[in-house]
């Protein structure tokens, strides 16, 4: 733990347990990936073809469900395990740029 963590910590800034995070604040706070994936899927159907569309969409659908499953798995809730998989896509997409 750094100092600053200490501070807050001892300040009584950070809730003294687990917040709830809704969907719409996962999606928010990932809206750069969501822009790059449609712009990256719009590209791509109007110059090559709509399959190559729906095999990008397949290939986030497979992310997804990996993460979700991945997390089901390590006990998470269903809440959790979604938001928990889409962040984690959209984070994960983003590593290359």
């Amino acid at each position: 733990m750094t100092r600053n963590n200490i501070e807050v910590w001892q300040e009584r800034v950070l809730p003294s347990g687990p917040e709830r995070i809704r969907f719409g604040t996962v999606l928010r706070g990932s809206l750069l990936p969501i822009l790059a994936w449609a712009g990256v899927a719009c590209f791509v159907y109007f110059v090559y073809n709509p399959l190559m569309a729906t095999v990008l969409g397949g290939l986030f659908a497979l992310s997804f469900i990996t993460g979700f499953v991945l997390r089901r798995r390590a006990k998470h809730s269903v809440r959790c395990s979604v938001c928990g998989a889409v962040g984690g896509v959209l984070d994960k997409s983003m590593a290359g740029f």
